[in-house]
């Protein structure tokens, strides 16, 4: 599955535009790295256990879109995009959403 950021893919035709495809996850750390994180507050750096969860739950919400683009005959998603927002402390949802698109 070809994924473009771009509404068009550079010497690709697309044929046919099959619509919205997206993907999301809600994800969170356990408590134990909370309170780690809670810590590094105070003395600054980065969270390590917040970046893992973070690109752990953009991989699933990648791959959920991709399977909904298949579902739906995709060969491409153009114009993907990536949303993320807080749930509750500790917790947070990663959407991706994009258009699935036949490409020649």
């Amino acid at each position: 599955m070809l994924i473009a950021t771009t509404d068009t893919i550079a010497n690709k035709e697309i044929t046919e535009v099959l619509g919205l495809v997206r993907g999301s996850t809600v994800r969170s750390k356990h408590i134990g790295k909370d309170i780690a994180a809670s810590f590094k507050t105070v003395v600054g750096g980065e969270l390590n256990g917040y970046v893992e969860m973070l690109e752990e739950a953009r991989q699933i919400a990648i791959g959920r879109m991709v399977e909904d683009a298949q579902a739906k005959g995709a060969n491409a998603i153009v114009g993907m995009r990536l949303a993320s927002s807080a749930i509750t402390q500790g917790a947070a949802e990663m959407v991706a959403y994009g258009t699935a698109v036949i490409i020649q």
